[in-house]
């Protein structure tokens, strides 16, 4: 406190001094650190104003009790039990509000809450303790450097001395040797030095006494199971003490994070052995053990090392709880039962013996021996009574016992079984059945290997514990004194509907203004839900997300009113009650100009070319035949000779028409013209004559051919008939040999001799004109050639 006024007082003297000079205004002391709780004093030199002033501290007004005058152009503020962390002071005119200075006042505090531990740098060593770790509480500004001194004193060295530095608020001092050691019993005192460029503060003085800070090392642990317990035993490291120690004992079954741990506590000599017996865990389960030690009013050891067990099987605690799937009977009448049992947890190492037992009413019974989970035995249609032994070394045996009932035995069976799935459980229910039972089994499997069964006495189930996305068949069992109903086996339903199978895109095909786009949905999960909709996305370059959608029973779609030449961004989702999936992105170009019309014209094309050419070849076809057929000459047959001979020798026509009828020949024959009546032939005139061959009509084949010689009258009507049919249907020129062969007939002198009938040929086309036997009379005459 005299220093502080005796400070102040110079700074005022200064100040008036100076003042003589100068007016001028200012606050001082300037940024000052004080500690957290003291007092403090501010001088306002306002000799460049005149009258009274005023003091704000962080903006809010200090009451004017706080401030007292020493002259005109002097006043003095007094802070007490100055507490703010950081603060900031002005003294202002009272009249025209002016800042005349100011200055800013932070605080430290001093070390606190000094807190000492002794012990060990090895945990497996015991013995002195040779680390002491102190740790405080300082609360200062973070930005600040502070150096921290632990200082200790003892009943040896009463003086404080420096055991260790940090700059943190802990610090470890390392104790090698045993004179050092020695320091650490009995009664000690620690001191904490903050210091840093602008303060130095000391903590208060704390007293320690060694035996209430030991912490002493870990122990050390076994743990032996037995058949219904287990023994739990630990070392104390420590045996330079005969005080009491106090252990606790933490033991948890370890299944999940969950699991209830137990906490045991026991008082013995810290120089004994601990020993614990646990009872009552379970068969065959995994348990968590621990330990640690404390003397008394000391701190507790680190926890030893975790031990993890398994116990044993405790037979007396087995509870087997035994079932049946009954499969159809086959051709011959057997049927397979797969008898299932649980009870005997299958983390068990032990070696145990599985006994199956069946029996049909008032027989003896047959035994198999069966794994350590199911087993399959073979029973006719009869009734049976399947029974479980499992027996382990020489404990007694436990059993238990299921009804197979017979095929067509009347024995009740639930109806109407309703099974729905809400997230990942599967709730079921049924009708009971109208005789009276006992309570119900339900079994359920989701790959017909691994079965999970569950008893109740109600008409409704939760079914909990399922494997995600997997479908279950679920069967429900009446059960009855001693026997079980008939099972009825619900729909198949999964534990939980995952979302649509993966979507690909299959092919895009372009056009101008338009794109076909077809897509297919692969199913990788079993029970991955019914697509409901499918929804097309596509974008252009630097133009906005379109999309269209279809639905869910079809996987293809045409997008329409898009731009030609333009690169258009694709992809395909599928939408579903449960969530969606989408394919990889597409990428396409509409085409410039429609492909569909360029085929179009090219087909119509290769079409119209495929015509001409095919018109063109049955042409030329044609024509080459038509050049290639003979075609004779009438003028130069041996017939254009009977136009002369008819003007010198006139024949007898029986009745004249206008239009002689001619008649086509039949095979050709070798025969001579008809002479006139009156004339006798002289034998000169004999002459050899060859008709060719003329191919009948159709309505005359079949007839009589008629004399030689003889005419047959006709109608003009029915000669106008027949040469109109002649023309549709036969060559309208008579057959004929040519001239050549009538001249070299004539120019042999030979007799006339009976007509030999010439070899049949194919039919040959001629053609006659009917005035090549007169060329001054335009009607033909009728002629008839012999057969």
């Amino acid at each position: 406190m005299f220093p502080l006024l005796a400070q102040l007082i110079l700074i005022v003297i200064a100040s008036i001094c100076k003042g003589k000079h100068e007016n001028t205004c200012n606050v001082f002391p300037k940024d000052q650190y004080i500690e957290v709780g003291s007092d403090t004093k501010v001088v306002c030199h306002s000799s460049c104003v005149p009258g009274k002033i005023s003091w704000t501290l962080n903006k809010r007004v200090i009451d004017e009790s706080l401030s007292h005058t020493i002259n005109s152009s002097h006043t003095v503020l007094s802070l007490r039990n100055f507490t703010e962390h950081s603060a900031t002071v002005l003294c202002r005119s009272a009249a025209t509000e002016e800042v005349l200075g100011g200055t800013t006042i932070r605080t430290y505090s001093k070390p606190s809450k000094i807190s000492c531990i002794l012990d060990y740098d090895n945990q497996e060593a015991g013995g002195v303790p040779e680390l002491l770790t102190c740790n405080w509480e300082h609360q200062i500004n973070p930005s600040k450097d502070i150096n921290y001194t632990v200082l200790s004193a003892s009943w040896l060295h009463p003086f404080q001395s420096e055991i260790c530095n940090s700059r943190v608020t802990t610090c470890t001092s390392k104790y090698k040797t045993i004179s050092d050691k020695i320091l650490l019993f009995g009664d000690f005192n620690i001191t904490v030095r903050a210091k840093s460029a602008d303060f130095e503060a000391y903590s208060e003085t704390q007293d320690f006494t060694s035996y209430h800070i030991w912490k002493i090392v870990r122990p050390k642990l076994e743990v032996t199971p037995r058949p219904d317990s287990l023994l739990v035993k630990w070392t104390q490291m420590d045996s330079s003490t005969e005080s009491q120690c106090f252990c606790q004992v933490k033991y948890s079954k370890a299944i999940n994070e969950r699991t209830t741990e137990w906490v045991i506590d026991k008082a013995l000599n810290c120089e004994d052995k601990g020993e614990m017996i646990i009872d009552k865990v379970d068969s065959c389960s995994t348990y968590k053990f621990a330990v640690r030690c404390a003397l008394a009013e000391a701190p507790w050891s680190d926890w030893s090392l975790e031990k993890k067990v398994l116990t044993k099987l405790n037979m007396t605690d087995v509870k087997l709880r035994l079932w049946r799937k009954v499969a159809e009977p086959l051709k011959n009448g057997l049927r397979t039962v797969r008898a299932m049992w649980t009870g005997i947890p299958s983390t068990c190492q032990d070696t145990f013996t599985y006994m199956i037992k069946q029996q049909k009413t008032g027989e003896n019974s047959t035994q198999t021996v069966c794994g350590n989970a199911t087993c399959d035995v073979e029973v006719n249609q009869d009734a049976h009574r399947i029974t479980l032994t499992v027996l382990q070394n020489d404990t007694l045996p436990v059993e238990d016992s299921v009804y197979v009932p017979a095929v067509g035995e009347s024995l009740p069976q639930v109806t109407d079984i309703q099974t729905r799935n809400y997230e990942g459980v599967l709730l079921v229910s049924w009708k009971a059945p109208i005789q009276p039972v006992s309570g119900y089994m339900i079994d359920y499997t989701h790959d017909g290997n691994q079965f999970h069964w569950m008893e109740t006495k109600y008409t409704n189930v939760k079914l909990i514990g399922l494997l995600d996305k997997k479908p279950y068949n679920i069967t429900v069992t009446p059960l009855l004194d001693g026997r079980t109903g008939h099972g009825t086996q619900a729909l198949q339903i999964c534990s939980r509907v995952g979302d649509p199978g993966n979507v690909s895109i299959v092919n895009v095909e372009a056009y101008d203004k338009s794109a076909f786009v077809s897509w297919d949905v692969t199913t990788q999960k079993e029970c991955s839900d019914a697509v409901v909709r499918y929804t097309v996305f596509y974008t252009a370059q630097n133009g906005p997300q379109l999309n269209v959608t279809a639905d869910g029973k079809r996987q293809y779609i045409s997008l329409k009113d898009l731009t030609p030449d333009t690169q258009y961004h694709l992809y395909v989702q599928a939408t579903a009650r449960t969530g969606s999936t989408q394919s990889s992105e597409w990428l396409f170009i509409t085409k410039r100009f429609d492909p569909r019309l360029v085929t179009a014209l090219l087909v119509c094309g290769s079409i119209s070319m495929v015509l001409v050419l095919s018109f063109g070849l049955c042409c030329a076809v044609q024509w080459k035949k038509f050049k290639d057929k003979p075609v004779p000459n009438p003028g130069d047959s041996s017939v254009a000779g009977w136009s002369l001979a008819s003007h010198q020798q006139p024949f007898s026509i029986p009745c004249e028409s206008h239009y002689d009828r001619v008649y086509p020949e039949g095979p050709r024959r070798k025969s001579t013209p008809p002479l006139p009546k009156g004339r006798n032939p002289t034998r000169d005139q004999m002459e050899e004559y060859t008709v060719p061959d003329i191919v009948p009509s159709p309505d005359t084949q079949n007839k009589d051919p008629a004399e030689p010689g003889e005419f047959n009258p006709s109608s003009p009507g029915e000669s106008t008939a027949l040469l109109l049919l002649e023309n549709n249907q036969l060559s309208p020129y008579r057959s004929q040999s040519s001239v050549e062969a009538a001249v070299q007939g004539t120019g042999k002198q030979s007799k006339h001799v009976a007509v030999k009938q010439q070899e049949k040929t194919g039919p040959a086309t001629v053609y006659v004109t009917l005035d090549m036997f007169d060329h001054g009379n335009r009607h033909g005459r009728e002629i008839e050639a012999e057969p």
